[in-house]
């Protein structure tokens, strides 16, 4: 994580319901520039890599063609395919299935008239598929697939070999819209910070949460393809979020202490001696104050220069180190 997170901590993740599978997703606070970098990033694995479930072929008794009409049917066979497409359904694993659809009287026909084998659940049950007069019967085979991405009629030509199939392209994803927005934020004498904020609907077959989680695990699957030991450039610059989130539980458990508070980062130091004084636990000039020479330099990275830069920098407000005369 960045250095600035060893002064102000770990962003925090907030979730609030905002509609029907809908919420918004709070982080922060971020450093400048992370906001859209997270929520930009987020959103397009979100829009474009959850797996999911549609229909992608029907085959409907007594048609050749999506320009045939069949007397006692209500709507077109391109309506009907076309309302097939909302078909929201859950598949347990990958690959293709075909569900029967099955009508003999008249009336309407919806999705809870879909005969769905174990492993398989329609969300929408009263979705309209289409009406029929009382003397007609509707049989249709449907085949759904779990897939993911974008999938088009033509690239389903290629793999289909039954003519009497009628194709229908196919979004996979359950994202219906993903949308974000960074404010300017702070967290004491600290203003360069940025809060996101991301508002994720879904169809229903996942949950906002679980889509921001795989999300998350898939950009984490391909950021540690850098991850190697031979790349530890400007390490000293990377704040390690196991030993942030450790002293910020010491710190709880502590319950602090009863002193005033002024965080070292107002001091002006260089990233690199503000690092080791992070990385000593030393984050308050009231802290710094009761640090002796010999202190500081025995934390890892603090030298000379940065001995004579912290004292330049206590002197400009009337402080000094521990036995400085």
């Amino acid at each position: 994580m960045h250095i600035i997170h060893s002064l102000i901590g770990v962003p925090k993740i907030s979730r609030k319901a905002t509609g029907i599978n809908e919420e918004c997703l709070t982080v922060g606070p971020l450093p400048a520039g992370y906001g859209v970098t997270l929520g930009n990033s987020l959103r397009r694995v979100m829009l474009s890599s959850i797996p999911g479930t549609r229909v992608t072929g029907v085959k409907i008794a007594g048609v050749t063609h999506e320009y045939t009409t069949l007397p006692g049917v209500h709507d077109s066979i391109i309506d009907i395919l076309l309302n097939l497409k909302g078909l929201v359904i859950e598949k347990s694993d990958s690959g293709i299935e075909w569900l029967t659809l099955s009508k003999k009287k008249g009336g309407m026909v919806t999705a809870a008239d879909i005969k769905c084998p174990a492993g398989v659940t329609v969300h929408n049950p009263d979705m309209y598929i289409t009406a029929l007069d009382a003397s007609f019967d509707f049989t249709a085979e449907i085949r759904i697939e779990r897939n993911v991405g974008y999938v088009s009629i033509d690239e389903l030509k290629h793999r289909e070999d039954d003519t009497a199939v009628l194709l229908v392209d196919a979004n996979f994803s359950p994202v219906i819209s993903v949308k974000y927005d960074v404010t300017d934020t702070r967290y004491g004498e600290i203003t360069n910070l940025e809060s996101l904020d991301m508002v994720i609907k879904t169809n229903g077959v996942m949950s906002p949460s679980d889509v921001v989680k795989f999300s998350g695990k898939m950009l984490e699957s391909y950021f540690a393809l850098f991850n190697e030991d031979a790349l530890q450039v400007g390490g000293e610059f990377i704040a390690d979020i196991r030993q942030v989130i450790e002293r910020e539980k010491q710190e709880v458990k502590a319950d602090l202490e009863k002193e005033s508070y002024t965080p070292i980062e107002i001091m002006g130091l260089s990233p690199r001696t503000l690092n080791a004084l992070v990385n000593g636990d030393i984050l308050s000039i009231e802290h710094l104050t009761k640090c002796t020479e010999a202190k500081l330099s025995s934390i890892k990275g603090f030298g000379k220069k940065a001995m004579t830069e912290v004292r330049e920098a206590l002197a400009t407000k009337g402080c000094k180190l521990l036995g400085d005369d």
